[in-house]
């Protein structure tokens, strides 16, 4: 029986308080991809855990690593440290995060520059979503430096930035726990998260 994704990210974005804020992530969920819900977050299992390398791999990636930030935001020492506004936009980052880890249209192999790109993207089509000048910058920041250390391409060039501030910090935190083959995240049939 094959798989068939389902209200894409209804229960992550669900979590996103502000209606508004919420809203303008269903517009940039709907203008992903098609491939962004099929291929593996990893196609060799270098990068990131065994239950991602599979079919739905990218997707799951994405739902570990927002699943992955509202248990660390349950924790005493993250209470007042962002604000509503603030926690909704790391929400929504992390689940736009590697929406073009492809490229717009689907290449063969991941492209180094997918954060640039994907907060490029959200830009390109920020008349269709309702987020005010410092909300975007909060997430498209937060998207373009998601890969943490990790900023030089394969040739050594510098393509990307380092996170500087809190936002970023964290969601670049929440990425990289989900990429840790030492954790194990368990889905059903519909690809939910299993507690």
């Amino acid at each position: 029986m094959e798989t068939k994704i389902q209200n894409k990210f209804e229960t992550e974005l669900s979590y996103i308080k502000n209606e508004r804020i919420r809203k303008s992530g269903k517009v940039l969920v709907d203008l992903l991809p098609d491939y962004f819900f099929k291929v593996p977050a990893s196609s060799t299992g270098k990068y990131h855990p065994k239950y991602t390398t599979g079919e739905y791999g990218l997707y799951k990636h994405v739902k570990a690593a927002v699943r992955i930030a509202k248990e660390l935001l349950i924790l005493e020492m993250y209470q007042n440290i962002f604000t509503e506004t603030e926690i909704d936009l790391i929400y929504l980052a992390i689940i736009l995060h590697d929406g073009l880890k492809k490229g717009i249209n689907e290449e063969k192999y991941t492209r180094f520059d997918h954060p640039i790109l994907m907060a490029d993207y959200i830009m390109d089509n920020k008349d269709k979503i309702d987020l005010t000048d410092n909300e975007l910058e909060i997430l498209t920041g937060a998207i373009k430096t998601h890969m943490g250390q990790w900023i030089y391409d394969f040739k050594g060039d510098k393509v990307l930035d380092k996170p500087t501030n809190k936002v970023q910090k964290f969601v670049h935190l929440c990425d990289f726990l989900a990429s840790r083959k030492i954790l194990n995240v368990e889905f059903d049939s519909d690809l939910q998260i299993i507690d």
